[in-house]
């Protein structure tokens, strides 16, 4: 076993167990007044129990005291695009206006590689600012871009999975490729980035929509070339850009199966949005093993629809929570949980009713088995990696008086997800190491644990 790094004495919650499966006791999270976590110098959680007990069989371990805040797992995005950081916050047009009037002409600007570097620092910072440790990312169209983001994810440490978009139809022509040029590209892209540090590669087709059979052909020669690779796409976001995928592709049976035609579908995949599924889809998914990433804020945002969770969940669809970045209206996921929220409640009877449990899941162990990343992370079990953050908000803030008056857990929990902003997140963790402290963002060398440092015991 590595070297002991150091004992964190925190206030913690995690969701180890599905709240979402009938078998999970209430109230369908984990919650410690006093945990002690011994994390070895490799990242993993080595021992999790009652601070004292943990403390007492381990003193020579150097303790860092959390108590002034909550410990919870990384949170997960499982959907997110790099070129956008720009473009948050347009609202009033559905999703093809914007992307004509907002997303395609500033992702155009990333054919320049100092414009991408650039974007690379805004996007990686905002994600660590929001918490987010680990992230399925909609990469850009062209490649030196997707170095200059993946560069700059390992220079933080991230754990993130990623990939060259492609396109061949219905885009501004700087965003089209070929099939050959889209397969060439990926390669290379994937020989240097895949399973590097916390890195992963993702083939990417935009959607459908801009993505003809040869390509998304292609697509599926890459997965067929990089073991372990995943794929995502978009699917049934817009009424409109349903009705012109099934006129583009009249011989499949729906828009998912324009992705399972070339078995693009599998347990490494995610789609974003899916608000308007049939039941012959969630079917498809259902078996293949494939997620949805649920974007409230961007549904909500450019008017695509509620999402129907309760049918995701009844047809065996895994659901985890995406930004959405830029149609999405920022970076926090725990925005995204609360927005869940609202839009579950008010579908009535056709909604999921959440408590604070489903919404820490869906952020944080959801994301992380939708991405394949179960066993490594997603919450703060003994073997699992100490990818975490602290939420310490500034005194006298609505979520410090809050928590400071919540009378249970299941209260505190519920104000980080109606409260909690990129402000409160004061210090965030991947593998072990520091990447954010007191709210400053940096590389993840040196190392530099946050907290207080007390003698064990």
């Amino acid at each position: 076993m590595s070297g002991t790094r150091v004992l964190y004495r925190a206030r913690a919650f995690d969701t180890p167990d599905d709240p979402f499966d009938p078998a999970t006791a209430g109230p369908g999270f984990r919650h410690d007044d006093d945990l002690g976590l011994l994390v070895s110098d490799d990242g993993v959680i080595r021992a999790r129990g009652p601070f004292a007990a943990v403390a007492a069989a381990h003193r020579d371990a150097a303790v860092i005291d959390l108590r002034a805040g909550l410990l919870l797992p990384g949170l997960v995005d499982t959907h997110v695009h790099f070129p956008q950081v720009r473009v948050i916050g347009a609202l009033g047009m559905p999703l093809l206006e914007w992307l004509d009037r907002c997303a395609l002409p500033e992702e155009q600007h990333l054919a320049s590689p100092s414009y991408a570097a650039t974007i690379a620092g805004e996007f990686v910072a905002g994600l660590v600012s929001a918490g987010t440790t680990t992230s399925l990312v909609f990469g850009s169209h062209f490649a030196p871009a997707v170095d200059a983001l993946l560069a700059e994810a390992e220079r933080y440490g991230l754990r993130m999975t990623s990939g060259l978009v492609v396109s061949d139809r219905m885009l501004p022509d700087p965003l089209l490729t070929t099939p050959q040029r889209a397969y060439d590209e990926a390669l290379a892209l994937a020989s240097r980035w895949h399973g590097r540090e916390r890195l992963r590669y993702a083939v990417t087709p935009r959607f459908s929509l801009s993505a003809s059979d040869p390509v998304l052909a292609a697509c599926r020669a890459v997965l067929d070339s990089v073991d372990g690779a995943c794929f995502t796409s978009h699917v049934n976001e817009n009424n409109a850009e349903v009705a012109t995928v099934a006129g583009q592709f009249p011989d499949r049976a729906h828009y998912v199966d324009t992705y399972d035609h070339h078995a693009l579908l599998g347990s490494f995949a995610v789609l974003a949005h899916n608000v308007h599924p049939t039941d012959p889809e969630l079917a498809v998914m259902a078996a293949r093993g494939t997620a949805v990433a649920y974007c409230p804020t961007s549904n909500a945002a450019l008017g695509s629809g509620m999402f129907p969770l309760t049918r995701h969940l009844a047809a065996g669809v895994r659901v985890a929570l995406g930004s959405d970045v830029g149609a999405g209206t920022g970076f926090s996921i725990f925005k995204e949980g609360l927005q869940a929220y609202f839009l579950q409640h008010l579908m009535g009877d056709q909604g999921m009713p959440l408590g604070a449990g489903h919404l820490l899941h869906l952020a944080t162990a959801a994301g992380a088995a939708a991405l394949g990343l179960g066993d490594t992370v997603g919450d703060l079990s003994e073997g699992k990696q100490f990818d975490a953050l602290l939420l310490r908000p500034p005194p006298g803030t609505a979520l410090d008086i809050g928590l400071r008056h919540a009378e249970t857990p299941e209260a505190a929990l519920g104000k980080v997800f109606a409260l909690a902003s990129d402000a409160d997140v004061a210090d965030v963790w991947v593998g072990g190491e520091q990447i954010a402290s007191g709210g400053f963002v940096r590389p993840v060398t040196p190392r530099a644990p946050a907290g207080r440092r007390t003698p064990a015991g």
